[in-house]
């Protein structure tokens, strides 16, 4: 029976998705039609386009676009032929990419096109970061991704910007992941990675040009239960400056209010590095940032305080995993010794799980204090949100007693 339920993961659907597919918006009979076609790959022997969809005994296909432009009103979709994810390049793989693989690939380039000023790892999973970093270099950057949620990474995709080095596919050997993307892998790097027999690696061929594909807009479709299609443009960040945010203020009952410190440096750049990540992050979500590395991330909560209350959670016990692996080699969670364990959560609890001096992330406007009160309870100094409630004076009351300083973006920024 055990072994009845894993041929279901190495199964290969065939799917019977059409060559090509049309999609044509029609206005007092002028017609703009966008044309796809279907991408498959050669593997083994084997041709073959994704493995399966979400859920082995789902078909799914890979459609580029081909042919056509849409424009509505003032904003057009990217140009047949600028491909990136839909002509990915497969160095290797002991098989066929399935929907998730392509969709974490997506988003983890979907974060790093804002990143291309130094080298920064992006680690996905189930389509949400677990580890954002940027650094000097690229293996330090991939090791605070990945120490950021060692856990979360497991059978990950990972992300990065430049291309692999052997010290760095070294450090990526050590650990399993389904994918790796990059815009390029140095000679003796396949070798390394190579061991890992089914991790797909990916060459972006255009990676150098993933910058331009900020602010460029992408017809995005949501499928309903009935059959019906809900289209929108896809989601554009405009806040990529410090010149772009705010410095939080608000006027309640004839009374101004305004935080009282304005961010250093250092906090403004981790508030735009949160902010884009975010932009990355399943709606409600709240993350934690500190030093261009990601210290808790919470997603896909139904209320802001409790988000921003697991993203705090997950900071302290990916903390006391990370502290218990570099110690004793061994996961917290497995980690017998009592001793050992209480002087683990000591430590973590003495600088509240990394959070002290962090930057508080939010996707959309706190609607009371409680949601900015649970950072603040944890040392955080700068907050970043789009702003815009009616409560927000509580929001600047909370940052002022605190000694925090907070800035608007203008702009929300749910995924769904």
């Amino acid at each position: 029976m055990v072994e009845d339920l894993k041929k279901m993961y190495k199964t290969v659907m065939d799917d019977h998705f059409t060559p090509t597919m049309e999609i044509s918006f029609v206005d007092k009979g002028k017609r703009q039609t966008l044309v796809y076609e279907k991408v498959a790959w050669t593997i083994d022997g084997v041709q073959k386009g994704l493995r399966y969809g979400e859920n082995p005994g789902q078909e799914a296909a890979l459609y580029r676009l081909a042919n056509g432009n849409l424009v509505l009103g003032d904003v057009e979709t990217i140009k047949p032929g600028r491909y990136l994810v839909s002509d990915l390049e497969l160095l290797q793989s002991g098989k066929h990419p399935g929907k998730t693989n392509l969709t974490d690939a997506d988003n983890a380039l979907n974060i790093l096109r804002y990143f291309s000023d130094m080298p920064c790892a992006v680690i996905v999973k189930h389509n949400n970061p677990c580890g954002v970093a940027r650094a000097a270099t690229l293996e330090q950057a991939y090791s605070k991704a990945y120490m950021a949620d060692r856990v979360a990474a497991f059978g990950g995709c990972i992300a990065l910007n430049r291309p692999v080095d052997k010290i760095t596919a070294e450090a990526i050997a050590n650990q399993y992941a389904e994918v790796v993307v990059a815009p390029d892998f140095e000679e003796g790097v396949l070798e390394i990675l190579g061991q890992r027999k089914n991790l797909r690696l990916i060459r972006i061929n255009a990676m150098d040009k993933l910058k331009t594909y900020i602010g460029q807009r992408v017809l995005d479709f949501k499928s309903l239960m009935d059959g019906g299609l809900v289209a929108q443009w896809s989601f554009a960040p405009t806040s990529l400056t410090k010149e772009a945010l705010t410095l939080a203020s608000t006027v309640y009952k004839d009374k101004t209010y305004t935080v009282n410190r304005k961010p250093t440096d250092k906090e403004y750049s981790d508030m735009l590095f949160g902010w884009l990540v975010e932009s990355g992050v399943t709606s409600n979500s709240v993350i934690y940032v500190k030093d261009n590395v990601t210290v808790g991330i919470g997603t896909g909560e139904q209320d802001r305080v409790g988000v921003a209350e697991i993203a705090v959670d997950k900071a302290y016990r990916k903390l006391m995993d990370r502290y218990s692996f570099e110690r004793h080699q061994t996961p917290f969670n497995t980690l017998k010794d009592a001793d050992k364990r209480a002087e683990i959560e000591a430590a973590v609890k003495a600088v509240k799980g990394g959070l002290i001096g962090s930057t508080m992330v939010s996707d959309a406007f706190f609607p009371f204090r409680d949601g900015i009160d649970v950072g603040l309870e944890q040392g955080i100094k700068s907050v970043i949100q789009p702003g815009g409630s009616q409560n927000d004076y509580e929001s600047i009351e909370a940052c002022n007693e605190n000694d925090a300083t907070m800035v608007y973006t203008g702009q929300r920024s749910f995924k769904h």
